[in-house]
């Protein structure tokens, strides 16, 4: 059967717009736990962060703002029994526009609510060809261990942070046919990794990922969308005594302006992937991360002071 109804849908994202809004005006994480949950809520709670780290001058006043959740492209997947519900939908935050988003609803049994874990920016306004039935409903399929699928979200997964860590040498342009997603990511390795030249390194690696969901519907070619999350790490470190990293003002909050030798940052990022059936590379259609820590050891003479 159906995770809900469409409307019931639509009426989920409306709520998730008018409590989302109050609890950005104040930064109010308890509020906003009611709406977000696993993934998005780790990254929202870091804007928040990043924001509180701020001096009052230069924090940014809070404007609202809402999902068009009439004109909100619904793939509702129809579930078995015992199956968790949830439901994705494309989304955009300005009435009458193309969806911009893809964003994953789930309904948590334990608060008897739904919440929103998971959203991507999109590349292409061109949405991914959903298998719909005569009812306009989707069907879910297994993102992990599907063995008809070219990829699952585990190789997905291991594809985005290879990108990342090697610029896509060992398994990143192999998954991955070059979008523009897929090219972002290996730009980022290529040019944040050469950025400090011989005075310091900057290398990625993929951290422990807290956020092992994944979700998936079927596509009309007998492939899936699968939208899944990663989280990895990036350390700059100077190249030798004498030097220093000076963390920039978003750093304040994790940082507090204290010169460093090396700085680890936490990303937590959602994904989303078109997989073909046949052995074929998969297409990244988006991305989306956040930093969610930083930290590293002050400088020797900082340190004495302290």
């Amino acid at each position: 059967m159906p995770a809900l109804s469409a409307a019931q849908a639509r009426d989920v994202i409306t709520r998730y717009s008018e409590i989302n809004n109050e609890a950005n005006a104040d930064r109010d994480r308890r509020l906003l736990d009611a709406v977000e949950d696993g993934p998005l809520y780790a990254m929202s709670v870091s804007d928040y962060t990043e924001t509180e780290g701020l001096p009052a001058a230069d924090r940014k006043p809070y404007k609202p703002w809402s999902y068009d959740s009439a004109d909100a492209k619904l793939y509702i997947p129809r579930l078995g029994a015992g199956q968790d519900r949830w439901f994705a939908a494309a989304l955009s935050d300005h009435k009458g526009r193309a969806p911009s988003r893809l964003a994953v609803f789930a309904e948590r049994p334990q608060h008897k609510r739904w919440e929103m874990v998971s959203v991507v920016d999109l590349d292409s306004q061109d949405l991914p060809d959903i298998a719909l039935d005569n009812d306009g409903y989707a069907t879910a399929a297994a993102a992990d261990g599907n063995k008809h699928l070219a990829a699952d979200a585990k190789l997905l997964r291991a594809a985005v942070l290879d990108n990342f860590a090697t610029g896509g040498t060992n398994t990143g342009t192999k998954v991955f046919a070059p979008t523009k997603a897929s090219k972002r990511q290996i730009e980022v390795h290529d040019k944040t990794g050469t950025r400090y030249g011989t005075q310091g390194t900057t290398v990625f690696a993929g951290a422990a990922n807290h956020y092992t969901d994944a979700y998936a519907l079927e596509t009309t070619d007998g492939g899936a969308l699968i939208l899944f999350s990663h989280r990895h790490t990036q350390t700059d470190a100077v190249a030798h005594s004498g030097l220093q990293i000076n963390p920039g003002k978003d750093d304040r909050a994790w940082l507090h302006d204290v010169p460093r030798t090396s700085i680890t940052y936490t990303f937590v990022c959602n994904d989303a992937a078109t997989v073909p059936a046949k052995a074929e590379p998969s297409r990244l259609i988006g991305y989306t991360c956040a930093r969610t820590d930083a930290s590293g050891p002050p400088v020797p003479s900082y340190s004495d002071r302290a």
